[in-house]
């Protein structure tokens, strides 16, 4: 098909298209590992197939976005198998060898090639409608962008875009001519067949060069281009997939700690470890990150998806002088994310796990705000006098530790010490629900709770501090291990077989981070053993309660560790009507105090907390906004009321809906202070 003077020009076009990429690559690859650290690839033998089948599925792409997912399927379907079709193709052009009238393997070749094509088309014009008509990209005014991000992002989407279009496009208008330059229909190409019947009236030396411009087109674009790809947001096609591969093996509320050179934290591109600059490339620039972002869903200056493409735009202006070490970048607070949206972030995660090819910005300002702590550079007043607190009384109440548990006094009976007695559960209570007098009581309900089931359990009293889960997000570092070594301490004196938390927050580091620092024990929330205790029988209920209620997951225990059944397990054995919410489970929407957020001053808009009471509210006719964390507690106790929801959804903890059902005992104190009480809901 190809003259000589053609396959000679295609060549050197390969060659010279094929060199512009591999230097573009060789370059992202140093740039990459100029970062702290090194892929584990041995990773590649085991996770290879499931990554590989998880993006066949299209998993990560689906959930948050149905529709989106569906056309992104049929384009990514369509160019994955175009990979096959562009050598096919390319091999016809220089051989002269042709699949057209072929039934058995090649006719099966031929009708998904004819299929995928036109699904694609349909679905990268129906992105591109999107993108541009329906939900063009938009970021919060107070957003820091590099300059050339804000016109750079639709730019490369229309570029991409028009690519895939014309692509093809290309390809399945030279079927069409092909088929008609045969003189009957090729039913393996049904809809190249279809098209092929506007080209009838065309001469055979008019098809032959429609079907020799339109090679031209799709092969000769893709050499084209190949530099730009490694510059564009197309890249994701091969960095998403290696990004899922060689992400580290961490739990999800386990932090990595500082990286060990010497300086804590991150102040440049390079103080990054190198994954964190892999995230950069691999991001696809989808917003589904900021689509969730309960700060940016605030009026915060914080975006996560602004943080990567930042990180993007930079490395691709400046990419062979950063990968070459003759460059210094600026700080990342003048490139990539502003101070004001490192210190709105919530650290709920939310980010993380919407992020359909695993990036991990969260990191990113945790390692910036490790920066910031060890400069002294803290935001906010309140701030810093609760770290001062931490580290002068272990607790963020600036409470002597001999008052951590004065709670107690309101109880008939005595709860043991851990460190004199002997205990299966020791319970670790946390700073909320031993010293803020709003939680006390349903402290105390818990504590009756464990006592009239009979459960041999015992607390750590004056030992116990703050267990320094949102210390370590804050990026105090030594403050975080310093809490680590006295808790510890305190629970080496103590013998026990189990750990169980009242708070998620200390769940979550006590489980996943305390491991790295020696502690192996098993730790549960207290709503994973009040469903253990009920499913066992331990736990006998009195009877129904028959209320309509909502249930909040906290970041802490849904979304970091998956702990989302067994508090519904609970409430449904208790009979209430549990009614979701719309963002509920993994995918629940934080409260705004993680991340140290609860001892900031809030100078956003509208609070996480009433948008989430907002959102309970429109359920209906319920009566309960059921919680499982003492800082919900605090934060939506003044959402109901800032939200004018005061007197018609009560926010009340599960302990003390359990409370309510158990079996009445004649010669017990009674559980809770008072009856559950059943507000007018709102219908």
């Amino acid at each position: 098909m190809l003259t000589s003077a053609e396959r000679i020009t295609f060549l050197l076009l390969a060659i010279m298209c094929g060199g512009l990429a591999g230097w573009g690559f060789y370059h992202i690859y140093r740039a990459v590992t100029r970062g702290h650290g090194q892929p584990d690839l041995a990773l590649f033998r085991r996770r290879a197939v499931p990554v590989s089948l998880n993006i066949l599925l299209q998993r990560t792409i689906f959930p948050a976005r149905p529709l989106v997912g569906v056309f992104h399927a049929l384009v990514f379907f369509a160019f994955t198998f175009y990979a096959l079709v562009n050598i096919l193709d390319a091999a016809e052009g220089f051989l002269g060898t042709s699949t057209l009238y072929h039934g058995g393997l090649p006719g099966l070749y031929n009708l998904i090639a004819d299929l995928l094509s036109v699904g694609g088309l349909v679905g990268m014009a129906a992105l591109l409608v999107r993108r541009f008509r329906l939900k063009p990209f938009q970021f919060n005014a107070s957003v820091l962008l590099q300059r050339h991000v804000a016109g750079g992002i639709p730019r490369d989407s229309l570029i991409v875009g028009i690519f895939i279009l014309v692509h093809v496009g290309s390809r399945w208008l030279g079927q069409a001519l092909r088929i008609a330059e045969g003189g009957r229909l090729d039913l393996s190409q049904p809809t190249a067949s279809l098209l092929s019947l506007a080209f009838g009236g065309l001469s055979e030396g008019a098809l032959i060069f429609g079907i020799h411009a339109t090679w031209w087109l799709a092969l000769g674009l893709i050499l084209l281009f190949l530099p730009y790809f490694v510059y564009s947001k197309h890249i994701h096609l091969m960095l998403a997939p290696l990004n899922w591969i060689l992400r580290e093996e961490r739990p999800l509320g386990r932090l990595e700690p500082p990286t060990g050179n010497g300086q804590v934290g991150a102040d440049r591109l390079q103080d990054l470890r190198w994954y964190q600059l892999l995230d950069a490339y691999a991001c696809i620039m989808c917003n589904r990150c900021q689509d969730v972002c309960p700060a940016h869903g605030s009026g915060a200056a914080l975006s996560p998806a602004a943080i990567e493409i930042n990180k993007r735009y930079f490395l691709n202006r400046h990419l062979a002088a950063f990968a070459d070490k003759r460059l210094d970048p600026p700080p990342l607070l003048e490139m990539a994310v502003s101070k004001e949206a490192v210190w709105s972030c919530t650290t709920c995660a939310a980010c993380l796990r919407i992020c359909p090819v695993g990036n991990r910005p969260l990191l990113d300002i945790v390692d910036i705000r490790r920066s910031l702590i060890q400069a002294g550079d803290t935001p906010d007043p309140n701030l810093q006098s609760t770290l001062e607190s931490f580290g002068r009384q272990g607790n963020s109440f600036n409470k002597p530790s001999r008052q951590r548990a004065k709670w107690v006094k309101g109880l008939d009976f005595a709860i043991k010490d851990a460190r004199q007695e002997p205990v299966e559960y020791l319970w670790f209570v946390g700073d909320f629900a031993s010293y803020d007098p709003r939680m006390q009581e349903n402290t105390r309900t818990v504590a009756r709770l464990f006592h009239r089931i009979g459960l041999d359990f015992g607390i750590l009293y004056d030992g116990e501090r703050n267990a320094g889960n949102d210390v370590r997000r804050v990026g105090e570092e030594g403050l975080f291990e310093m809490l680590v070594e006295q808790n510890l301490k305190a629970l080496g004196k103590a013998e026990y077989k189990t750990i169980v938390t009242t708070d998620p927050h200390s769940y979550n580091t006590l489980k996943n981070e305390y491991s790295d620092f020696g502690l192996q024990v098993p730790v549960y929330h207290y709503t994973e053993l009040l469903d253990t205790l009920l499913a066992s029988g331990r736990l006998k209920l009195g009877r129904q309660l028959n209320v309509a209620a909502t249930y909040h997951d906290p970041c802490y225990l849904g979304r970091y560790n998956g702990v989302v059944d067994a508090p519904r397990r609970v409430l449904r054995a208790l009979g209430v009507d549990l009614r979701e919410m719309p963002r509920c489970r993994e995918n629940t929407y934080c409260c705004g105090a993680g991340g140290g957020r609860i001892w900031m001053d809030s100078a956003t808009g509208v609070r996480p907390s009433e948008q989430r009471i907002r959102e309970a509210a429109a359920l209906g006719a319920i009566s309960f906004f059921v919680v499982a964390c003492p800082k919900d507690m605090a934060m939506y106790s003044d959402a109901v009321k800032t939200t004018g929801h005061d007197g018609r959804i009560e926010v009340v903890d599960i302990a003390r809906l359990v409370a309510e059902a158990l079996q009445p005992v004649a010669d017990r104190q009674p559980l809770a202070s008072g009856p559950v009480r059943r507000p007018h809901s709102e219908g």
